[in-house]
């Protein structure tokens, strides 16, 4: 109990952190058993063979004690392990000093759950409502933007498949244009032989 007061009034001027105060409050805890579970009281549990071994008693007090203080001391090592007690407190005491830098009063329950429920959920979700509306904004602007991508594409192509129609189309006028004139050529060429080879006019040699 004294080293408990001691290590409190070496702390008055600040307040504890919670790993500290726990700790605190465990040695106390200890120091409690133990004064509960004095030698004293011990030896008067066991008055006959206090009287026949007492040196016996007092080792078998000391042995017990230590082990019951070592097993306790243990358990509570393995809470704060398994809750991760140490990195909870540590949060706590930063939300604790956050906190006082607040001008507004912290939040309390009501006593009405219903209202607290509400009050507590209904801002989450109209700011998750407000989320969701500009996430869906900006997925339509994108989609719109994309569309007109997509759409100027088609007529890119469009207009593409149309200028390649109208040169074939051009090509092929030409061509049929030359196989014509072609034809005109080979016509007028063998109308131009015949006619040679009917002229009485002309000289015996050149016939």
């Amino acid at each position: 109990m004294a080293a408990a007061a001691a290590a409190a009034a070496g702390r008055e001027d600040a307040e504890p952190d919670r790993a500290r105060l726990f700790s605190l409050v465990a040695d106390t805890f200890l120091e409690k058993i133990s004064e509960a579970g004095s030698y004293r009281r011990f030896a008067s549990c066991y008055s006959r063979f206090y009287r026949a071994q007492p040196e016996l008693t007092r080792c078998i007090y000391d042995q017990f004690m230590g082990r019951l203080q070592a097993s306790f001391r243990e358990e509570i090592q393995e809470l704060k392990q398994e809750g991760n007690l140490e990195a909870l407190f540590g949060t706590l005491d930063k939300l604790v000093e956050e906190a006082k830098d607040r001008e507004t009063p912290a939040w309390r329950p009501s006593g009405m759950p219903e209202e607290d429920v509400r009050s507590a959920v209904v801002p989450y979700l109209l700011k998750q409502h407000r989320f969701l509306q500009k996430s869906l904004k900006e997925k339509e602007e994108v989609n719109a933007r994309l569309a007109e991508t997509v759409l100027a594409g088609r007529k890119r192509i469009a207009d593409l498949q149309e200028e390649i129609q109208k040169r074939r189309a051009a090509w092929q006028a030409i061509a049929q244009e030359g196989r014509e004139i072609a034809d005109s050529l080979e016509e007028l060429q063998g109308d131009s032989a015949g006619f040679q080879q009917r002229d009485p006019f002309l000289p015996e040699e050149r016939r």
